[in-house]
C-alpha cells in the first residue's frame, strides 16, 4: 500500500485529489493538511508520497530540515514557478500540472514511491533546448533509454524501434558507459533525474 499525505489549502481540491487517488486500490490517503508546518514531521514519516499545491518555500521542508523523512514530494503547479528551488530542496520529487488526470496522478504517485522522478517536461525543464534535453546521449540512445524506462526487454525495444536486438544491446551498453550506470535501474534513474527522459 502506498501512503499519501495531502498538503493542499483548498478543501475542494483536497476532496478532488482524494477522489482521483481512490481509483487506485494500491494508494491510500492517510492524512490531509491545509499547509506546511512543523507538526507535519510525524505525518511525513508515515507517508510514502506527499502531494502539495503550495509553491511557498518559506515553510517548505528542505532536505536539511526533513532529513529523516523518506516521503517523496509531488508538486501540482500551473506554471514553472521556482522549479529550480524545488529541484534543489528535494531528494525525490515530481511536478505535474494541477489539471492532471487520475491516471497520470496515480502513475506519478507509484513512480515516486519507487524513488523515480516524474513530471511534464515543460514544467520540469522549461528552458532546455533539444541538445540539452538529451544530455550526452544520441537521439537513438535517448529513445532506447525511454523504452528501458517503460520496462521493455531488448527484443521488445528492437521491434518498437525497427532495429536488431544486437543494435539495442550496443545502445544499452553505450548508455551505461555515458551515464556511469551498471544496470537499467541506474540508467533510467539518471535519465529521469536529468530530464533526458520523462515518464
Amino acid at each position: 500500500m502506498i501512503r499519501v499525505l495531502l498538503v493542499v489549502p483548498s478543501p475542494a481540491l483536497r476532496a478532488g485529489l482524494r477522489s482521483l487517488l481512490s481509483s487506485d486500490n494500491e494508494i491510500k490517503v492517510v492524512d490531509e493538511r491545509s499547509e506546511w508546518s512543523d507538526s507535519l514531521q510525524e505525518e511525513q514519516n508515515e507517508a510514502d508520497v506527499v502531494i502539495t499545491t503550495s509553491a511557498s518555500f518559506a515553510t517548505y521542508p528542505t532536505e536539511e530540515k526533513d532529513e529523516h523523512s523518506s516521503a517523496a514530494i509531488l508538486f501540482l503547479l500551473d506554471e514553472a514557478t521556482n522549479i529550480q528551488t524545488i529541484m534543489e530542496s528535494s531528494r525525490v520529487w515530481g511536478i505535474l500540472s494541477s489539471d492532471t488526470s487520475a491516471t497520470e496522478l496515480c502513475a506519478a504517485v507509484r513512480a515516486l514511491s519507487q524513488g523515480l522522478i516524474v513530471g511534464a517536461r515543460e514544467l520540469l525543464f522549461p528552458s532546455m533546448d533539444d541538445n540539452t534535453a538529451r544530455g550526452p546521449l544520441t537521439d537513438r540512445e535517448t529513445e532506447v533509454l525511454a523504452h528501458l524506462a517503460k520496462g521493455l526487454a531488448n527484443k521488445q525495444i528492437a521491434v518498437a524501434l525497427g532495429i536488431s536486438e544486437h543494435t539495442v544491446k550496443f545502445h544499452v551498453s553505450s548508455i551505461y558507459l555515458k551515464l556511469n550506470a551498471v544496470n537499467r535501474t541506474q540508467a533510467v534513474r539518471e535519465g529521469l533525474r536529468n530530464g533526458w527522459i520523462v515518464l
